[in-house]
């Protein structure tokens, strides 16, 4: 059994940020939020997408200060501003942290207190919104979250040290999600092999998680061959526009896989990991430690005919057992650059991991009740010590 209801409207394609003026009608003024770096600017997305709201006769306010990780002070800032500029609605142009930052924004604009007041998990209160946020129009500039169709994003709190995947409320899923594959193709290789990782891992836990069913099983199938196909391509050539699409496509369906299935204790450990050190790229710390984390799995025999699945959707079409997967994935990593990234360059430290894995397991407990075995946290130390150098 499944229950499938995404109410996120998709356009999708190369030129699509030119079809926003038709569907930026949410309001009188809008809270454009994109990141604290330059390239939504340098690149014009920002002004082509100021230009699309005059065109929709939408007026605008800039919130220019969302973080890699976003930080929760940055999105309570954000939601300052949107009651300040009186915005009605919000304009998401950027990547994750960007998707992710907006829906914070948006709930703390209409609902009093803390955001930790409507955080379930971790020192969360688990409030239920009082009133609704205000709507989002997600526009994605990169190719890794699937945030634009879901209505989950994740947030650090570093007084607490917990990175939360906050949300669950429909009314945080975007109204409109615009995908632009010409928008990512100024992303550079490294961070688009990032990105690119993490679709892929959002989807590759959906296929592994106990709760996968049907639906879950179509779109993480499509979103990993896709990936597999093309990935490499769009970090060797990031101007090639049909793979860009393709992996722009995996990402979204990756998006639909989380919603319809789910991740697992993979993305735990690694917020555990971020949330501890900021400057580490989601991405990045995923491919740290994808290949203990998958190894354990396997070994425990849970799911081998799954992992023999992936394998060939990866490439390897002549994968007969579950460790294929693994020489797969690595093939992938080594195939985009990212073989090998070491913890030790983020300033991770083997002392840390028993604290690690306790974070994950409070902070992001939830993702491990879709482990088809129990991960205790000697498991969690065990994958982080097979990944460290």
């Amino acid at each position: 059994m499944f229950n499938f209801n995404i109410p996120t409207r998709l356009i999708f394609g190369a030129g699509a940020l030119n079809e926003l003026h038709k569907w930026a009608t949410l309001g009188k003024k809008a809270l454009v939020v994109v990141s604290n770096g330059k390239s939504t600017k340098v690149n014009g997305y920002l002004d082509r997408t100021v230009e699309e709201l005059r065109k929709a006769g939408a007026d605008h306010a800039v919130f220019d200060e969302i973080e890699p990780n976003p930080l929760k002070a940055t999105v309570e800032r954000g939601a300052l501003a949107a009651r300040k500029h009186g915005c009605d609605f919000i304009v998401a142009l950027g990547g994750g942290s960007v998707m992710d930052a907006s829906k914070a924004i948006a709930t703390m604009a209409t609902n009093d207190g803390d955001l930790w007041d409507y955080v379930c998990g971790g020192t969360g209160k688990g409030k239920p919104l009082a009133q609704a946020p205000l709507p989002i129009i997600a526009i994605t500039t990169t190719a890794g979250t699937g945030s634009e169709v879901d209505e989950y994003g994740v947030i650090t709190n570093p007084e607490t040290h917990e990175k939360i995947g906050y949300g669950g409320d429909r009314r945080l899923f975007p109204v409109i999600a615009i995908v632009d594959p010409e928008l990512m193709t100024t992303v550079p290789p490294r961070f688009t092999a990032y990105q690119g990782f993490d679709a892929l891992f959002h989807s590759t836990e959906t296929y592994i998680n106990a709760r996968a069913n049907e639906m879950s099983d179509m779109v993480s199938s499509t979103a990993i061959k896709n990936i597999g196909a093309n990935l490499a391509k769009a970090v060797a050539d990031g101007k090639d526009i049909k793979a860009r699409t393709a992996v722009a496509w995996a990402n979204t369906m990756s998006g639909y896989a989380m919603v319809s299935g789910g991740c697992t204790s993979e993305h735990s450990l690694e917020h555990a990991m971020s949330a501890y050190h900021q400057e580490l790229p989601h991405g990045a710390g995923l491919i740290m430690i994808s290949l203990a984390y998958y190894r354990h799995f396997i070994e425990a025999h849970v799911c081998d005919e799954r992992f023999v699945d992936m394998a060939k959707w990866l490439g390897k079409s002549d994968a007969t057992k579950p460790e294929d997967f693994l020489t797969a994935l690595a093939d992938l990593q080594k195939a985009c650059g990212v073989y090998g990234l070491k913890m030790s360059e983020y300033g991770i430290k083997p002392e840390e991991f028993g604290t690690l894995a306790d974070n994950a397991r409070s902070a992001m407990g939830g993702l491990f009740s879709g482990d088809r075995t129990d991960l205790s946290k000697e498991d969690c130390i065990r994958i982080y010590e097979r990944s460290y150098a």
